[in-house]
C-alpha cells in the first residue's frame, strides 16, 4: 500500500510534521513495508511559511526588524531557492502584543516590509506572503514604506505610516525602482476595504479599536483607496480580499502587483500535492476539528476534493468530529474519525494527542 500523508497541525497539541510521524508509526504497526510519502500541510495561516520552507527544502532565516509598534523584534522567513516565504503576523501579527498594546490607530507593517526586502536582498525573486493574525489596520502602507514608497501630508511633509494617520496623506511617491519580485498573498477572506465589511468594521475591534476608533479608521481606508484612485487610477475600494489584514490585501495589490489567492490553493501548488498522488491508495489528512467551517475552503477540503478527482480515497483524522455524514461526503472524504477514544479534558486530550493519533492510523490502516 502506498500512503499519502498530508495532514494539516493539530493546533495546541502537534504540528503537521508530528501528525505525520504519529500518522507513519501508525501505519508502520499495520503494514510494516507500507510506502509513505509524508507531506505536511498548511491552510495559509500561522506555520504555512514553515511547512513550505520544509517541503522545498530551504532555510529558514531570522532577522531582526520592527514589530507592529515599531519596536525590534525577531522575525523568521523560509528561502527555498529564489522563492521567499513569508508570514506578516511574523512581524507585524497580533501575537506579538499584549491585550493592553493593541492599537490600531498606531501599530503598522513596516517590519513586513522589511522581511520583504531582507529577502530580495538574498536574492529572493519571488515572494509567496501570509497575511493571517494582523494586529494592523495601515492597509499596508507600513510595509510599503519599508520598500521605499514615500507618504506626504497637505504641506508636503513625510507621515509615519499607521492607521490612524491615512486620512493625513495627500501624495503618495513610489520608490525609485519598481519591486524586483512577484509575490503571491495566500488570502481567505473577501472582504472590501472599506464600509460595512471592510477591514476596521470586521476586524478592528479584536484589534483593540471602539467604535470611534472603528470609524475613524474606515474613513481612513476610504481616503486612502480615493487618493489611490485620483493619483495612479486603479481602484482598490470593492476589490475581494482588499480589506484582509487591515487593509494590507489592498496594499499587496497595489504596492506589490500581488495576487490574492486561496490559501489551501497556493499551499497545494507550492508543495506540488497534485503530482504527488500518482500510484497512491490512500490519502490520510486531518486537522484538530472538523466541523461545517471545514466546508469553507479549509486544508481537508482541498485534500480530499483533489484526491477524489484522482479516484483515490481520502480518510481524514481529528481531535473534534463535529461534521455530520452529508457534510463529509461533501468534502470529498471517504471517511472521518476523531483520534479521541474516552471521556477528557481539553488538557489530556492535548498532551496525548500524538498517541491517539498514531493508535487511530494503526485502526484505520488495519481496517481498509
Amino acid at each position: 500500500m502506498k500512503v499519502l500523508l498530508a495532514p494539516d497541525k493539530f493546533k495546541g497539541s502537534l504540528t503537521a510534521r508530528q501528525v505525520c510521524d504519529a500518522m507513519s508509526e501508525g501505519i508502520r504497526l499495520a503494514i510494516p513495508d507500507a510506502e509513505i510519502i509524508a507531506l505536511p500541510m498548511a491552510d495559509g495561516g500561522e506555520g504555512t511559511a514553515e511547512v513550505l520552507t520544509q517541503a522545498t527544502g530551504g532555510q529558514w532565516i531570522r532577522v531582526q526588524v520592527q514589530d507592529p509598534l515599531g519596536r525590534p523584534v525577531e522575525a523568521d522567513y523560509g528561502l527555498s531557492n529564489r522563492t521567499a516565504f513569508i508570514e506578516m503576523s511574523q512581524a507585524s501579527g497580533l501575537r506579538l502584543l499584549q491585550r493592553a498594546e493593541l492599537d490600531p490607530l498606531n501599530t503598522h507593517t513596516f517590519g513586513t516590509g522589511q522581511l520583504i526586502r531582507d529577502a530580495m536582498l538574498r536574492g529572493a525573486n519571488h515572494i509567496v506572503l501570509g497575511i493571517g493574525g494582523s494586529a494592523t489596520n495601515d492597509a499596508g502602507t507600513g510595509m510599503a514604506a519599508a520598500l521605499g514608497w514615500r507618504f506626504l501630508n497637505s504641506g508636503g511633509e513625510e507621515i509615519a505610516p499607521n492607521g490612524g494617520n491615512l486620512h493625513q496623506i495627500r501624495t503618495i511617491l513610489p520608490p525609485a525602482e519598481p519591486l524586483a519580485a512577484t509575490v503571491e498573498v495566500a488570502c481567505d477572506v473577501t472582504n472590501p476595504l472599506y464600509g460595512p465589511d471592510g477591514a476596521a468594521f470586521i476586524y478592528g475591534p479584536q484589534k483593540g479599536a471602539g467604535p470611534k476608533e472603528v470609524e475613524h479608521l474606515d474613513r481612513g481606508l476610504r481616503h486612502f483607496a480615493d487618493i489611490i484612485l485620483r493619483q495612479f487610477g486603479v481602484d482598490l475600494a470593492h476589490r475581494p480580499g482588499a480589506g484582509a489584514a487591515g487593509g494590507l490585501g489592498a496594499g499587496a495589490l497595489f504596492f506589490l502587483h500581488a495576487t490574492l489567492k486561496e490559501g489551501v490553493r497556493l499551499v497545494m501548488e507550492q508543495t506540488g500535492f497534485s503530482a504527488r498522488l500518482t500510484g497512491v491508495d490512500l490519502v490520510l489528512t486531518g486537522e484538530g476539528k472538523i466541523d461545517r467551517q471545514t466546508l469553507q475552503g479549509k486544508l481537508i477540503k482541498g485534500v480530499a476534493l483533489n484526491a477524489s478527482e484522482a479516484g483515490i480515497p481520502a480518510v481524514a483524522l481529528c481531535g473534534t468530529l463535529e461534521a455530520e455524514p452529508d457534510e463529509i461526503t461533501a468534502l470529498g472524504l471517504r471517511a472521518a474519525f476523531s483520534v479521541l477514544n474516552r471521556p477528557q479534558t481539553l488538557d489530556e486530550a492535548l498532551s496525548s494527542a500524538y498517541e491517539a493519533v498514531r493508535r487511530t492510523t494503526f485502526n484505520v490502516i488495519r481496517l481498509l
